[in-house]
């Protein structure tokens, strides 16, 4: 029997706690039959969850994670600076101490100790809760976006947002206010224009490049694309089709956390783009859901609504890559799929 690796072992993890898809559930249900070091995690896991069931729900704060973590961390570094200060102190006095001096040492050096090896102990533990939180939120923003795409077609006779394009024209300038800008996110904008989606929920919470930018509704509404590059950082599908009566096609996809491959791009876009991709980048996730600086997956949605959350490159229904074109190993930017089946998110 070979033993578990990282990635099993947190699939377990998940499945106890309820965080996978139906696909990652069979697998792990899988794993516990056929490996007994797996049941055996699952067993006690589940041993050790046993006893919430019996405490009633309640409505959680969204923020409540990062305030635990945040008071942890305070605590922590109130030990910290106290055992600096005490040890700073006991250098520079006298050796000379009796029974009673040495008892209150002793208790104070012990209790800075506390603080530190709780840390130690529950930081890891609260650290990938906070990754399982913004992973989360991130599932929401894109059910929420796809809401507002929904709407649009519901307001504009069944159409979804477009805008003027040519042949060849660039995707990959985001953020380009130009009138011959036709990056792939100028017609996503559409939806912030019109008060569908809110422009904060195009960064993920998970992202460390995102940023909001203050704007006032009139300089939203002036702006041909978003106003700032990191104030996106999800992909879109490019050449998204539709079915005659303007409903999504069911299984399509329509959007996921930021493509790996065009996560830097030239930021004087009147340069030209060109990005060769090696054997390394073929299997990159997205760098918006990282823990410990393991990409660990992506959230994609699909054209029926639902998110989620790959842990490849790869959907159920196709073993497409949605981050590359296929036959393609050199981009200029400006590449478009060759068939109906080569999902393409980009930039």
């Amino acid at each position: 029997m070979n033993p578990l690796n990282n990635e099993q072992k947190e699939l377990l993890f998940d499945y106890c706690i309820g965080l996978t898809s139906q696909k990652e559930a069979d697998e792990a249900e899988a794993l516990i039959l056929s490996n007994k070091e797996a049941a055996e995690i699952h067993y006690k896991v589940k041993a050790v969850l046993k006893p919430l069931g019996s405490l009633e729900p309640e409505n959680c704060p969204d923020e409540l994670v990062e305030n635990t973590i945040s008071r942890v961390q305070n605590l922590v570094d109130f030990g910290q600076q106290q055992l600096r200060e005490l040890l700073a102190s006991e250098q520079i006095r006298e050796v000379t101490v009796n029974k009673w001096q040495w008892t209150s040492f002793a208790t104070r050096l012990v209790t800075a100790a506390v603080f530190i090896i709780a840390a130690s102990v529950f930081l890891p533990a609260l650290g990938y809760l906070r990754y399982h939180s913004r992973q989360q939120r991130c599932q929401m923003q894109q059910g929420s976006i796809f809401q507002g795409l929904s709407n649009y077609i519901s307001d504009h006779d069944g159409q979804q947002p477009t805008v003027a394009t040519t042949v060849g024209a660039p995707w990959w300038k985001v953020g380009d206010q130009g009138i011959e800008n036709h990056s792939n996110t100028r017609k996503i904008y559409l939806l912030v224009q019109g008060d569908y989606v809110k422009l904060s929920s195009f960064v993920c919470p998970g992202s460390k490049r995102g940023g909001i930018v203050q704007a006032t509704p009139s300089q939203i509404r002036a702006y041909k694309d978003f106003p700032d590059r990191n104030c996106v950082t999800y992909s879109f599908q490019i050449n998204c089709r539709q079915m005659g009566n303007g409903q999504l096609l069911c299984q399509k996809i329509v959007m996921a956390d930021c493509n790996p491959l065009f996560e830097e791009l030239p930021k004087d876009s009147s340069k030209p783009f060109k990005r060769k991709i090696d054997r390394k980048s073929l299997t990159l996730n997205s760098s918006n859901h990282s823990y410990f600086g393991n990409r660990r997956g992506q959230n994609v949605l699909l054209g029926d609504g639902h998110v989620e959350f790959l842990r490849t490159r790869h959907v159920d229904f196709s073993k497409d890559d949605i981050y590359t074109l296929q036959d393609t190993d050199v981009y200029q930017g400006c590449e478009v799929p060759s068939c109906e089946t080569d999902f393409f998110l980009a930039p």
